[in-house]
């Protein structure tokens, strides 16, 4: 770079805090951590995290925590998901996925009657054996690296909760391409291309998924989700006004409103007794409760009833 060319860039814009929760639509062959650092630089943000990773290959929503609603992120980590996914029969993949080579072809004798049943056999609680292809650690090494060596080892199964599975069409008129469309919610630590496989192998044909889209984590949904191209169309100072407010990561929370004289104990981390929330506050032992203060009401944090009190367990500063 030139002197002349040095004068006139523009000057690199600071950090600044920012605080709330960005519904990106997350776009196909891009991780989770390269998404959120393409965010963070865009909304110039001092502090920010994921809340849980989406596989490169997969596109939808991958809420971003942005600074106070960082102290929140965790809890979305342990939401249900909610996928659709895309299943080709007939073929299973060395990687479960269209990426990998395809390493066993059979018939396809399948109808709407025997997907429904074998659909069936998958919901509620089953165990799960990790694919190779994965994130997932043994002796400190991605189960992935050995399976790119050439290696197999040995996975534990694993309990995971499959809430419902909806399909939502079948084609068997393509004789070059057979499957079906499904909607999945699930807890945490599900691998949906397990899924379609064990799917595969219950009907007989083997399978593998070939597109996958998360719709929903927790409460969380598409709706008014963006996308990294639209943030980066707007003005430097409209950005922030894309993220959701923080308590959009609390609305299974309560609410509570507190006077004055309680926000100011509260915020110095000080229980409040019940006889001092409002009267229409009926908190069962053990709930945890969001929390304001002020006019207009701010949120000051999240709080839990316990032994007749409201306790402050992760106080906000906006």
């Amino acid at each position: 770079m030139t002197d002349s060319q040095a004068a006139t860039r523009p000057p690199k814009l600071p950090r600044r805090d920012v605080h709330g929760v960005l519904l990106l639509d997350k776009p196909l062959g891009l991780s989770s951590n390269d998404a959120l650092v393409r965010a963070k630089r865009l909304l110039r943000a001092n502090k920010a995290g994921h809340t849980g990773t989406l596989d490169p290959l997969a596109t939808g929503l991958l809420p971003l925590c942005f600074g106070e609603a960082t102290k929140f992120s965790a809890d979305l980590l342990d939401a249900d998901k909610t996928y659709e996914a895309v299943v080709r029969l007939g073929q299973t993949t060395r990687t479960g996925d269209a990426e990998g080579d395809v390493v066993l072809s059979r018939d396809v004798a399948v109808d709407r009657a025997a997907l429904d049943a074998a659909v069936a056999r998958f919901t509620g609680e089953i165990s799960q054996v990790p694919p190779m292809y994965s994130a997932l650690k043994k002796d400190g090494k991605p189960l992935y690296a050995y399976a790119r060596a050439g290696e197999t080892v040995e996975r534990a199964a694993r309990t995971v909760t499959i809430r419902s599975i909806d399909v939502l069409s079948l084609s068997l008129d393509d004789t070059l391409a057979p499957g079906f469309t499904m909607r999945v919610t699930c807890s945490k630590g599900t691998y949906i291309r397990t899924l379609a496989e064990d799917i595969g192998e219950a009907l007989g044909c083997g399978a593998h998924l070939t597109g996958l889209r998360r719709t929903a984590v927790g409460d969380l949904t598409l709706d008014g989700a963006v996308t990294l191209e639209q943030i980066d169309a707007q003005p430097d100072d409209a950005r922030p006004s894309m993220l959701a407010p923080v308590d959009a990561l609390l609305q299974r929370c309560a609410p509570v409103q507190l006077d004055d004289a309680a926000m100011g104990r509260f915020l110095q981390g000080q229980r409040i007794a019940r006889r001092d929330l409002p009267l229409d506050i009926a908190l069962a032992e053990e709930a945890l409760a969001r929390v304001y203060g002020g006019q207009p009401a701010r949120l000051l944090g999240v709080a839990r009833m316990r032994e007749g009190a409201l306790r402050p367990e992760r106080l906000v500063k906006l």
